[in-house]
C-alpha cells in the first residue's frame, strides 16, 4: 500500500482524502463485495463509495505505462533465462514472453450489443490480452474487447502486433493454440495440434506447456488477489470494466516488485477452442518450431573419450 500511495498523485478534490481514496478502492478490488457493503465497512456513503472507487481506479490504471513496461534490450537475458529455466531446457533461448487471453466476467451490457459480449463458455465477459515474462510479471496489457471475439482478432488489433513492438527480430513469444504460429509482423511459437504426429511433436508440446503455463498462472494470481476478478460479475458498467482489469494488472506488478506474492491456481480460458483464425500478410512459423522440436529430441553426441567411462 506504502508503494502504491507513493506512486500516485495527491490532486483530491472531494474532501475525503487520497489515503481513504486508495484504501477503498483496493479494498473492493481484494474483496469483490458491492459498494454497499464496502459503505458499511469503512462508514462511508454508498455514493461517495462508487465516486472514490472510480477515482482511485482510474489513478491506478493510469499507472500502467509506468508499471506495464517491454524490458529493455539489456534485460533481454534474463528473461530469456526465466523461460529456459521453467522448461529446464535451453531449446528456448529465443523466448522473452508468453502470450494468453483470459475472460473476466461482466454483466450483459443492455441493448443489440449485448450479445456480442457472451464468449464461447456462454457467459458475458471482457477479453483481457497479456504478455508476461518467466517471472509472472506483466509485459504487455491489452483490454477491452467482448467476449465473443476469437483471440487472433484481439490479437490483430492490439498495438503489440500491428506495430510490431515485441518481441525484437530474432526472438518469440509462446502462444496457445488459439493463436497462429507466425514469424511476423510478431514472432508467436505455438504448441502442434492435436492429434500429434509422433514423439518429436509430443516431446515438443510437453516442454512448450511448461514454459508457457507461467502465463496462466500469472492469472491464477491475479483473480486470487483481486477477487472482484474472480467470483462473480464485476458490478460496474461494461465501458468502464476495462479500466478496473487494467488497474489490477498494475497492482499486480506492483505487488511482485514489492515481493507480496500469493499463488492462485492455474486460469485456463481455451476450452474448447476452435483453430486460430488466418491472419493475411504473416509469416508462417511452422519451420521454426519444426527446428526446435528436432533439436529438442536430437540425441546428445559426446566425443568416444567421453562415452568411455560411467559418470556418477
Amino acid at each position: 500500500m506504502e508503494a502504491l500511495i507513493r506512486m500516485l498523485p495527491q490532486d483530491e478534490a472531494h474532501g475525503w482524502g487520497h489515503h481513504i481514496t486508495i484504501l477503498i478502492t483496493v479494498y473492493w478490488l481484494a474483496h469483490g463485495l458491492s459498494y454497499s457493503v464496502v459503505s458499511r465497512a469503512f462508514q462511508v456513503p454508498v455514493s461517495s463509495v462508487c465516486r472514490l472507487v472510480h477515482t482511485g481506479t482510474i489513478k491506478i490504471a493510469a499507472l500502467r505505462q509506468q508499471v506495464i513496461q517491454l524490458p529493455d534490450a539489456q534485460d533481454l537475458d534474463e528473461v530469456v533465462l526465466g523461460f529456459e529455466n521453467l522448461a529446464n531446457s535451453p531449446i528456448f533461448s529465443k523466448c522473452v514472453g508468453a502470450i494468453d487471453g483470459c475472460h473476466v466476467r461482466i454483466r450483459t451490457p443492455a441493448g443489440p450489443t449485448g450479445q456480442d459480449y457472451i464468449n464461447r463458455i456462454l457467459f458475458p465477459s471482457i477479453q483481457m490480452q497479456a504478455v508476461c515474462d518467466g517471472k509472472g510479471r506483466f509485459l504487455n496489457v491489452f483490454v477491452g474487447y467482448p467476449g465473443s471475439v476469437h483471440d487472433t482478432r484481439v490479437l490483430r488489433n492490439s498495438k503489440i502486433y500491428k506495430e510490431a513492438l515485441y518481441p525484437p527480430q530474432g526472438y518469440c513469444l509462446l502462444g496457445d493454440g488459439g493463436y497462429p504460429c507466425i514469424t511476423h509482423p510478431v514472432a508467436i511459437i505455438t504448441p502442434y495440434r492435436e492429434p500429434v504426429q509422433g514423439r518429436v511433436q509430443a516431446r515438443f508440446n510437453h516442454y512448450h506447456a511448461k514454459a508457457r503455463s507461467i502465463i496462466e498462472r500469472v492469472f491464477g494470481m491475479m483473480k486470487t488477489r483481486w477477487r472482484s476478478l474472480l467470483f462473480k460479475s464485476l458490478e460496474v458498467d461494461h465501458t468502464f470494466a476495462p479500466t478496473v482489469i487494467m488497474a489490477c494488472a498494475v497492482l499486480h506488478n506492483i505487488c511482485l516488485t514489492t515481493g507480496d506474492i500469493i499463488e492462485g491456481p492455474e486460469v485456463v480460458d481455451d476450452v474448447g477452442l476452435p483453430p486460430p483464425c488466418p491472419v493475411r500478410g504473416v509469416c508462417g512459423g511452422n519451420a521454426w518450431r519444426d527446428k526446435l522440436a528436432a533439436k529438442l529430441s536430437a540425441p546428445q553426441v559426446y566425443p568416444v573419450e567421453l562415452n568411455e567411462h560411467d559418470y556418477l
